[in-house]
């Protein structure tokens, strides 16, 4: 069986793109002051699932079955991520409305919701707060995240064909 290192170095460069997009997302939100919504939260499980199963298929990535299981199922994972990405642009855009909780309103007594509203603040998800040539945050996810996806399964390819061989 041939797991080639050109496959694996694709995978390794899902994952690398992967953590800096993750990385950007921590940076955005801690240094740049942009504060994260209910669904760019939901955006980075994928992430937080996705790459240390990545990262584990590419440590035993000579393993037989793990460089072509391992690879799509991650590639399932990250096209999850694309779909939430764009699930969420399409909510920015008003195309289709957001989960409920995106409108800032919670569960609980009147009291508990009035609790300390000076230090609340409400983050609504159908109103980016950042555009870079007309993309939000959540756009450029569903962009990295279909990448990742392209990468990886160019990698499982890959990966099938040298097993055919």
């Amino acid at each position: 069986m041939s797991v080639s290192g050109s496959n694996r170095n694709l995978g390794m460069a899902g994952f690398i793109i992967g953590s800096l997009a993750l990385l950007g997302a921590f940076g955005f939100q801690y240094i740049g002051g942009f504060m994260p919504c209910e669904l760019c939260y939901a955006q980075r499980v994928p992430y937080f699932i996705g790459l240390p199963v990545l990262a584990v298929v590419l440590i035993f990535w000579r393993r037989s079955g793990v460089a072509l299981g391992g690879t799509l199922v991650v590639a399932g994972i990250f096209a999850w991520g694309a779909f939430l990405g764009t699930y969420h642009a399409g909510v920015e855009w008003g195309l289709w409305p957001g989960p409920a909780g995106c409108s800032g309103t919670g569960a609980g007594t009147a009291f508990e919701q009035l609790g300390d509203l000076s230090n609340s603040r409400v983050v609504p998800c159908d109103k980016p707060e950042f555009r870079f040539l007309g993309i939000s945050f959540a756009g450029y996810n569903a962009l990295i995240s279909a990448l990742v996806v392209a990468l990886l399964l160019a990698s499982a390819q890959g990966v099938f064909k040298g097993k055919k061989s």
